[in-house]
């Protein structure tokens, strides 16, 4: 069982920040906006999906389960309202947030489906988000010129995904998921995730002015697929989760722990489980 922490985080989202927030960079800003706007629709979902996956256990494993769901919960909900105050301020500076209404088209679209499917699609998410928060504590230079708290805030954000990356694999696991199905609907997420945030990220610079200027696909192309890129860097990350003995503990989570010990004066313990 993971040990979980639930943390407010002691930042200020009230004063506003520019379009441009991430060092004056047009498409790391529009490529981090857009992951914002996708988390509070995809946090609720997580939530519910592991929710209602405990409920679906036998008693024992309920029991066995039951603490470190409930700050998996309280770490989500609380990405939820972060991210929900971070967007505030992009809908005051006009973006549109598309991602989060076509999130929830499609979870009316499968409202009907098998639970396991949900919590393997809540897994598939948090692998993605695990090693792109991995990704993010070792390279800093992705949120270069960034102000102290907005730094904070994706930083922190990074750290809790490591932290909580094996709850809802667990869960898919408890309730009898198969390989099969787990290696098909992350097929299906990774092609849907990286699609919606994709083309949030072209609306958000189409909002700023930036979508057809070089510098910006210039920054896009060094941040996304260079050598050691968000996703190019991580392909072999990606690759692993389709192993049949794949477990999310199996990668590193070192700079998320560290990540947490050096930096406890910014946010106050909540709650533990554990």
């Amino acid at each position: 069982m993971t040990e979980l922490v639930v943390r407010r985080l002691l930042i200020d989202l009230k004063t506003p920040f520019p379009a441009r927030w991430n060092g004056g960079d047009a498409f790391r800003s529009a490529f981090f906006n857009a992951l914002s706007m996708s988390f509070p629709a995809g946090e609720q979902f997580f939530i519910d999906s592991v929710r209602d996956g405990l409920k679906a256990l036998p008693a024992e494993r309920q029991q066995a389960m039951g603490r470190e769901v409930q700050g998996f919960i309280g770490q989500e909900a609380t990405h939820r309202r972060i991210h929900a105050l971070f967007n505030e301020n992009l809908e005051k500076l006009g973006f549109d947030n598309w991602i989060e209404r076509n999130a929830a088209r499609r979870r009316t679209a499968h409202a009907g489906d098998d639970l396991r499917n949900q919590v393997a699609a809540t897994a598939a998410t948090e692998h993605f988000t695990a090693i792109f928060a991995d990704w993010m504590l070792r390279h800093p230079e992705a949120l270069a010129g960034t102000e102290p708290r907005l730094r904070t805030l994706w930083q922190w954000h990074s750290a809790e995904e490591s932290e909580h990356r094996n709850t809802a694999f667990d869960m898919y696991q408890a309730l009898g998921g198969n390989h099969h199905w787990r290696i098909r609907v992350f097929k299906y997420i990774t092609v849907t995730f990286l699609g919606d945030v994709l083309r949030q990220t072209i609306r958000n610079l189409w909002h700023d002015g930036s979508l057809f200027r070089w510098s910006t696909w210039r920054s896009g192309a060094k941040l996304l697929f260079a050598k050691d890129g968000m996703v190019r860097g991580n392909v072999g990350l990606w690759r692993d989760y389709m192993a049949r003995d794949f477990h999310p503990s199996q990668h590193p989570a070192e700079l998320s722990q560290q990540w947490l010990r050096d930096n406890s004066a910014q946010f106050s313990v909540v709650g533990q489980a554990g």
